[in-house]
């Protein structure tokens, strides 16, 4: 009986080819039983995994599956013991993803304590001294499904499911839910491309959200299930490339589900020279050169030390500035490509972003203004950085530095990079309709200080204009030039001068 669930560990893209199968590295983990779902954790030294119709389970030998812990010793996966009665119950059990810092675990289905279970969803474990808390119950709005079976994974940002609900096709169809401002959105059908009358099952995403890998029995594959792969063609997540089948390297005639990319290689379950049940494989990188692929962005510990030197991983943490909490928000890194990853609900995030360029950072949460940075990285030697942001709440009185906006010397003339931060204070204004705000322009100590303190009045009408001409109402926007009035650091060296010379905008109304 297919009982399948996903993994959401922190993926990676790989190209197929140049790889080899092979399963002894989990000789230990696979048994007469069904093995579904590994599930790496961050740190790369646990697996979860889910086993059906295993005595041991909280159901017994009926029970659909359990979570059990492989812990790896010496490079190989050791033989799985139960995972407790916390995090498991007489229905189906299975692992969806971890926090980027491994604190929580993402469950698949609703817990109650005394098991009468009358929602469906997700639920978040918190890691303690002693093992895992017990989950607490996370609903995702018109989540149904009338289906014994289904399947979900974790990525940054979206949640990937089978399941039979809404709109559905045929039997299971592929959904997603997006998770924005901290909130789950209403799932979406991925649609005809992706979907058929038959089933779809185990989806799960590349580290961009671009690459879709998922199993079905109704694209006219080699067996029973064949994994497929799709990419994403726009933001709909509704647009998708026609599937190819991943070929004879992966498939068979038996079924293969769970094609998980993990920082240890790709992880799928066969029934092929099995006992019947799935088994756990894996696919290893051979001396083959490495094909090029379309996404940047990959695990440093699998990409060649030659490709090393061009890649940084950025990790950090977005809060609130005046709470100091985290939160969760989108994050951009603009070049001349676009990576984006959203921060967890603790406001961590990681991504990695190509070396030897100049990027415009930009974050965005509903609730708080939205912050430009620059990150110049085509000199720095760097395989990791931390970069930590703070977003400022939507609040009246709430003062904004806008720290890329730069003239020409002596003029209202804009500089070419002064336009990012300016766009983004439209989408802003666009964002918060009811927001009124005071633009400010201040200049250092030098010089005449009436034609100082006319220049910043002059600067100020000058922003003023660009965002009017961008569709924002003029009566939203207030200005006045402060010329070198209100200075916040000393005007003796170029540097603090240098800080002096900037435009704020105040909230003045919400």
């Amino acid at each position: 009986m297919l009982k399948r669930i996903l993994i959401g560990v922190i993926t990676l893209l790989y190209a197929n080819a140049g790889f080899t199968q092979t399963s002894p590295e989990f000789s230990l983990v696979n048994s007469p039983y069904d093995e579904q779902n590994p599930v790496i954790s961050p740190d790369g030294k646990v697996m979860y995994l889910t086993i059906a119709k295993h005595p041991q389970n909280v159901g017994g030998k009926k029970d659909p599956g359990d979570i059990w812990v492989s812990l790896k010793i010496d490079g190989k996966w050791q033989a799985p013991i139960h995972g407790g009665n916390q995090i498991n119950n007489a229905n189906y059990n299975a692992v969806a993803g971890f926090s980027f810092d491994g604190n929580q675990m993402i469950l698949l289905g609703h817990y109650a304590k005394d098991g009468n279970i009358t929602t469906q969803g997700i639920a978040v474990a918190e890691k303690e001294a002693n093992g895992w808390s017990f989950p607490k119950n996370r609903s995702i709005p018109y989540f149904k499904n009338k289906s014994e079976e289904w399947s979900g994974f974790l990525s940054e940002n979206a949640f990937v499911f089978s399941a039979e609900s809404y709109n559905t096709r045929g039997a299971e169809d592929i959904y997603v839910s997006l998770i924005q401002d901290g909130r789950w959105q209403e799932p979406i059908n991925l649609g005809k491309v992706i979907n058929t009358p038959l089933q779809e099952f185990t989806p799960s995403l590349s580290i961009d959200g671009r690459t879709l890998y998922f199993a079905s029995n109704g694209h006219q594959g080699l067996g029973s299930f064949d994994i497929y792969k799709s990419e994403r063609l726009d933001d709909t997540w509704t647009n998708w490339s026609v599937p190819v089948n991943l070929g004879e390297q992966v498939n068979s005639e038996s079924r293969e589900l769970y094609y998980r990319i993990t920082n240890s290689g790709i992880l799928y379950t066969s029934t092929r020279d099995s006992n019947g049940y799935g088994d756990i494989r894996k696919l290893l990188e051979t001396t083959e050169p490495l094909p090029k692929v379309d996404t940047l962005i990959r695990m440093v510990e699998k990409v060649p030390e030659s490709e090393l030197l061009n890649q940084v991983i950025i990790t950090g943490k977005v809060t609130n500035s005046k709470t100091k909490a985290g939160i969760s928000a989108t994050v951009r890194f603009k070049a001349d490509t676009l990576i984006v990853v959203q921060s967890a609900l603790n406001g961590l995030y990681q991504a990695t972003i190509p070396s030897g360029k100049v990027f415009t950072i930009e974050l965005e949460c509903k609730g708080f203004v939205n912050r430009i940075e620059k990150l110049d990285i085509r000199t720095l030697q760097l395989k990791k950085l931390e970069l930590n942001f703070q977003l400022q709440p939507i609040e009246v009185g709430t003062l904004v530095s806008l720290k890329s906006i730069l003239f020409n010397m002596g003029t209202t003339s804009l500089l070419e990079e002064s336009y990012p931060e300016l766009d983004a204070v439209v989408d802003f204004m666009k964002s918060n309709p009811k927001v009124e705000i005071e633009l400010e322009g201040h200049t250092d100590n030098r010089g005449d200080a009436k034609k100082n303190l006319a220049l910043s009045k002059e600067r100020v009408d000058r922003i003023k204009a660009y965002l009017v001409s961008k569709g924002v109402a003029s009566r939203r926007i207030r200005g006045k030039g402060f010329g070198g009035t209100k200075p916040i650091a000393t005007n003796d060296s170029e540097e603090a001068r240098k800080l002096n010379r900037r435009v704020e905008f105040l909230i003045v109304k919400n």
